[in-house]
């Protein structure tokens, strides 16, 4: 049986999404975050050493990183479902998307996470106006402009198709989900992006998706 080892707010909805479009049995074993840091609690530590979400156990096995979840899956379960056949330009789109979830776009989001973060900070007043400027120069200059760069650049791909691999929808949309949903609530993805937000509803719409909320329990995206 797998075991999703789900921490609340976290990468591993994709997990149970994943399962739930594959139509797969599987147990939910949940942890909380601690309410002060938002981190992980140490008991995840004993399934895998980095003690990070998502993470399933499969019998003997532990896979740990959406991106190789996502991978193990599709290759012990899916039959063929939600990836496109190799060799074609819809699965070299596939393979595109599937990595540049966490490999490109996340790490900008969540480099606006620890700015917004720093420049809210407390300190001591005479060294506020620094953290501030620094935190603000940083944004405007080096992650704000990425955002925006890679906002246009989904935002043009799925105007050109309905998902990101081609017409179908496949495992690199679970795996966006994450990203594209953190984008919406604090990197400025709204009306100025029509095309990601009809994905959005798409992807909110779907029953798998749903049955996937009702598993996991109340979701916000934490990068």
């Amino acid at each position: 049986m797998i075991t999703v080892h789900h921490l609340e707010n976290s990468r591993s909805q994709r997990v149970l999404w994943l399962l739930e479009e594959l139509g797969l049995p599987y147990e939910v074993k949940r942890y909380a975050r601690d309410p002060q840091t938002m981190l992980a609690p140490p008991e995840l530590q004993r399934v895998h050493p980095l003690g990070k979400s998502p993470v399933i156990t499969d019998g003997e096995i532990t896979v740990a990183e959406s991106g190789a979840i996502v991978e193990y899956l599709l290759d012990t379960y899916g039959e063929g479902r939600l990836r496109p056949p190799a060799g074609t330009p819809e699965r070299r789109r596939y393979t595109y998307w599937l990595h540049f979830a966490e490999g490109s776009a996340m790490p900008f989001l969540l480099l606006k996470l620890v700015f917004d973060k720093v420049r809210a900070a407390p300190v001591p007043f005479f060294i506020k106006p620094v953290v501030k400027g620094l935190a603000d120069k940083v944004t405007g200059s080096f992650v704000a402009p990425n955002l925006a760069r890679q906002l246009a650049f989904m935002e043009a791909e799925v105007t050109a198709r309905p998902w990101f691999a081609g017409s179908e929808f496949t495992a690199a949309d679970v795996q966006m989900s994450y990203p594209i949903e953190a984008a919406a609530e604090r990197a400025g993805l709204g009306a100025a992006q029509p095309a990601l937000q009809g994905w959005l509803q798409r992807i909110h719409a779907r029953p798998a998706y749903q049955r996937a909320l009702a598993q996991g329990g109340p979701y916000r995206v934490v990068p």
